[in-house]
């Protein structure tokens, strides 16, 4: 067996079962889920209907490269969502994927030379894909921690060259997970510097992008600064989007990778022989998907309702800010995370993620102890439900 697989650490998922083990919710509270980052909203029943109406191709291989209809209607909402000017060509610059967690795995295995002893470094705390892809592909992570005093942006000043040197892949996810923190172009614009300096791939995980709280402030893309510094091969940068946030369909497994033409060759190849190629049916549904940006403000207004409603009750027992994107809070509870959401779990039936289980020992310890990821995916009546549960918890706790 592949040795790396005895690196792998449990899944959070996994972790949080454990700690429920042995535990009886309290009787008579039923049971409102706040952990894990799959949205409860209504998939958009145009993308339903083109679903139906597409089983016709259950007898059909698909193509790796995927329809030329899909490739024109993601690069279409990425020219439309980012202003690439026209430069992105979807023959070359775009290929299908089966959301972004199988991609951002997989790009790992196609990028990294695994005889090199190389890097990869990753904002800390972090998808735990990022660490796995690292290790299967036979390198190393190395964790850019992510705390309050930074703002909850990895500090890319603060690596030293010698890190930089090693470095094959460098992932960032702006709108962040679990923080909900976004990195502007400008940001971009400095890692893209130290890619070209140091020889090494920036693996842009942008699949919350189009779940932020400010109209008139829609995040940044690595595309867009691409394009803005006139890197209209976009050069060393590949971005990752998906459906499964931006239209809650994360049963229907699909997203896309664009960039770089040169690494998506290559990329290309390796799935090839992957077979992991998007199904037809799915291919027409998620272009009736990308094509409509109408269905993505209600989504946004939805997520919007549900802070606006949250934050209020939780100010008094747990005081936080709210983020500029995708749909977590990310408080300080004070004490420990793990407590916390046993104790919570016993009492109230809230489930929520210890924040230690998305992040490793870092500079100054494990930057998610003593906060939770609290996923605001659920409808907004059992949102406010479960808000006014972990205030009881929290004021019952102090008294």
């Amino acid at each position: 067996m592949h040795p790396a697989l005895d690196r792998l650490q449990p899944y959070p998922f996994e972790r949080l079962a454990r700690l429920h083990q042995g535990v009886t919710p309290k009787a008579g509270l039923t049971q409102i889920s706040l952990s894990i980052g799959e949205p409860k909203h209504a998939a958009p029943p145009q993308v339903v209907q083109a679903l139906i109406d597409s089983l016709d191709a259950l007898g059909t291989y698909p193509a790796t490269a995927g329809l030329p209809e899909f490739r024109r209607a993601a690069a279409g909402w990425l020219e439309r969502r980012y202003g690439l000017g026209g430069a992105l060509d979807p023959a070359s610059m775009l290929l299908p994927v089966n959301g972004t967690r199988e991609a951002l795995f997989a790009f790992a295995q196609a990028v990294i030379d695994p005889a090199a002893g190389s890097l990869v470094a990753m904002p800390n705390p972090f998808y735990q894909i990022y660490e796995g892809a690292a290790l299967l592909a036979g390198a190393t992570p190395y964790f850019l921690d992510t705390t309050a005093s930074n703002d909850f942006v990895p500090d890319l000043a603060a690596v030293p060259d010698e890190v930089w040197r090693r470095c094959a892949l460098l992932y960032l996810c702006s709108p962040g997970n679990p923080t909900g923190a976004v990195l502007d172009e400008a940001y971009m614009a400095r890692a893209i510097e130290l890619a070209d300096r140091f020889d090494f791939v920036i693996a842009a995980d942008e699949c919350y992008g189009d779940i932020y709280l400010d109209e008139a402030a829609p995040p940044a893309g690595f595309l867009g600064a691409c394009h803005r510094l006139g890197r209209n091969r976009f050069e060393r940068v590949v971005v990752f989007h998906s459906l499964s946030k931006r239209s809650s369909v994360p049963g229907l497994r699909s997203g896309f990778v664009a960039g770089d033409p040169a690494i998506l060759a290559r990329f290309g190849l390796y799935r090839t022989y992957h077979g992991c190629a998007l199904p037809v049916h799915v291919q027409r549904a998620s272009i009736v998907a990308w094509n409509d940006d109408s269905h993505t403000l209600e989504n946004r207004a939805l997520y919007r309702a549900k802070f606006d409603a949250v934050l209020p009750i939780l100010a008094p027992v747990l005081p936080m800010t709210r983020p500029p994107a995708g749909f977590y809070l990310w408080p300080d509870v004070g004490f420990d995370d793990e407590t916390f959401a046993r104790e919570l779990y016993a009492t109230q039936n809230v489930v929520v993620l210890p924040g230690s289980y998305l992040a490793r020992e870092g500079r100054a310890g494990n930057p998610g102890r003593h906060r939770v990821r609290i996923s605001l995916v659920a409808g907004l009546d059992e949102c406010i439900t479960a808000a006014h549960r972990i205030r009881d918890y929290l004021e019952t706790r102090s008294s």
